[in-house]
């Protein structure tokens, strides 16, 4: 699995269009599509051993329901592994819901 402090943009963008495993509850899982993984310009923070990460965030598009409150999850994807990610709900529309996940 890779450390949180590990992943970059580069993870992510060649996963825009494959869903992630959302862990909501004990046994229940929400499936997710990553559907934007944007870099931004501006230095993020230091990695584990000095390195500068840029900063970069995600959006994530699940079903209407359930709405996951803001806070902390379990996010799944075959080759990333299990990481704990901060989402944010963007808004909702008649199909779905959009998430954030913010690396700075």
């Amino acid at each position: 699995m890779t450390r949180i402090e590990w992943l970059t943009h580069e993870h992510f963008a060649p996963l825009v269009g494959e869903g992630f495993a959302v862990t909501v509850g004990a046994d229940e899982v929400l499936t997710v599509e990553l559907v934007e993984a944007t870099a931004s310009a501006q230095p993020g923070g230091l990695g584990p051993e000095g390195q500068e990460r840029t900063q970069f965030s995600l959006v994530f598009r699940g079903p209407a329901d359930p709405l996951l409150p803001q806070g902390t999850y379990v996010v799944a994807h075959a080759t990333l592994g299990e990481q704990e990610l901060f989402l944010v709900p963007l808004g909702r529309d008649a199909d779905s819901v959009r998430y954030e996940a913010a690396f700075a």
